[in-house]
């Protein structure tokens, strides 16, 4: 009889004595294992929400607004209100190497029209590159504005998808000419909906942008509202806020330095504080599943201490016979994670269909609560982490009893009752 069919006898004879408190055990790691499933799961959903959200406003972007000088520079005093044109925009891609692209923006809330519905919304006139920055993504069969439209100062308009609904109802927008202050534009795209953390000036689905060119040629205005730049790597965008103020400092004659000239949002910041916050937040309910486990590995070290307790005479005659340690130890080792295991395989089977089924739930359900939680996920690295725990309890389990168990001399245990 080899050592396989051994171990399995021992444990379908401890099983029929300790019957109950093995299935309670069981009951007790499915639980553990269903917790930290579930708490994971929601932890994994809310990041990847939050990501979302994150690339909605637009990844390693900063957004300046030209402020008032504080300090005294070259002569001039402090004071002076700065302001920024289509030009600069031009100057800090060509002076500044860790820029990779910017726009300039001037915002408006004109009278925008289309056959009887008229509303004031927000109009930006932007450059074609703030699509990529700010991630306004065309739905099927339109687009953004291009360099031709920059060029040719056409009068086209990209529509926030919040904002087409409002004006054009069920009516579909493409193609259509909407009157902007009586001026017309045609409608060449509709924003795709996206989840926005980030914004500033309402949501980027409430509003419509033109080419900047043609805002200027339009309304008369050249001064910006403020400025977007994008960084190859996050890890430029403190060289390229430098660089950027020492850039437009020789122009507009003010200390590099001076933080009140120019004021910067910077996202990157913004976002690493977040995903701080979202690690926090997943190890804290990792912590939380993992101590609801570790309430089941309990058990099972319980009904092992049990099985040794029973067993000690038997266990006795096994080493006065010759039989080794390892043998003895292997089998009570075994035992432990195999009830480990059947209630961390029943658990996770739970928690995937739960999960699944409020993922399901929740893709059928419009609330903007819900959407930001995000949908449960159950990913690889969670299931990675509750093999790992479950393993780790099922060896612990196992291991303090049967060293325990074969500490004690033969002689000792055969007096045992």
């Amino acid at each position: 009889m080899n050592a396989a069919s051994v171990i399995l006898r021992l444990f379908r004879s401890a099983a029929k004595i300790q019957r109950k408190r093995m299935v309670m055990t069981v009951m007790a790691i499915t639980w553990g294992t269903i917790s930290i499933v579930l708490l994971l799961s929601f932890g994994e959903g809310l990041k990847r929400s939050m990501v979302d959200g994150w690339a909605g406003m637009g990844t390693g972007i900063a957004v300046i607004w030209p402020g008032e000088t504080s300090k005294p520079y070259a002569g001039f005093p402090p004071g002076r209100e700065l302001r920024l044109i289509q030009e600069d925009v031009e100057l800090v891609v060509a002076g500044v190497d860790e820029i990779t692209a910017a726009t300039g923006e001037i915002r408006s809330r004109p009278q925008l029209a289309w056959g009887r519905v008229s509303l004031n919304k927000q109009v930006i006139g932007a450059h074609p590159a703030y699509g990529e920055l700010r991630n306004h993504r065309p739905a099927e069969g339109g687009r953004f504005i291009n360099e031709l439209d920059f060029k040719l100062k056409r009068r086209v308009i990209f529509l926030g998808d919040e904002l087409a609904k409002n004006l054009f109802g069920e009516h579909e927008p493409l193609g259509e000419t909407v009157l902007l202050n009586q001026v017309p534009f045609l409608v060449v795209g509709v924003m795709q909906k996206k989840k926005q953390m980030g914004m500033y000036g309402g949501p980027d689905a409430d509003h419509a942008v033109i080419p900047l060119s043609t805002y200027e040629a339009v309304f008369g205005r050249r001064v910006l509202s403020n400025l977007v730049f994008k960084v190859a790597e996050p890890e430029q965008m403190e060289r390229a806020k430098k660089r950027f103020n020492e850039v437009l400092g020789v122009k507009y004659r003010f200390d590099p330095t001076d933080e009140r000239a120019m004021y910067v949002w910077d996202t990157v910041k913004t976002q690493q504080t977040g995903r701080n916050i979202i690690i926090g937040i997943e190890v804290f309910l990792g912590v939380i599943g993992a101590l609801t486990l570790l309430i089941g590995g309990v058990g099972v070290a319980n009904i092992m201490y049990a099985v040794v307790r029973h067993r000690t005479r038997e266990i006795a005659i096994q080493m006065a016979l010759g039989a080794r340690r390892l043998y003895v130890m292997g089998a009570l080792v075994v035992e432990a994670t195999a009830l480990t295991f059947i209630g961390g395989g029943i658990g996770i089977g739970v928690g995937v269909a739960v999960v699944e089924t409020l993922a399901w739930v929740q893709s059928k359900v419009d609330n903007e609560a819900m959407q930001f939680l995000g949908q449960p996920t159950f990913s690889l690295p969670v299931a990675l982490v509750t093999v790992l725990l479950l393993g780790a309890l099922g060896l612990l389990a196992g291991y303090f009893p049967s060293r325990r168990a074969v500490a004690v001399h033969p002689a000792q245990a055969l007096r045992y009752e």
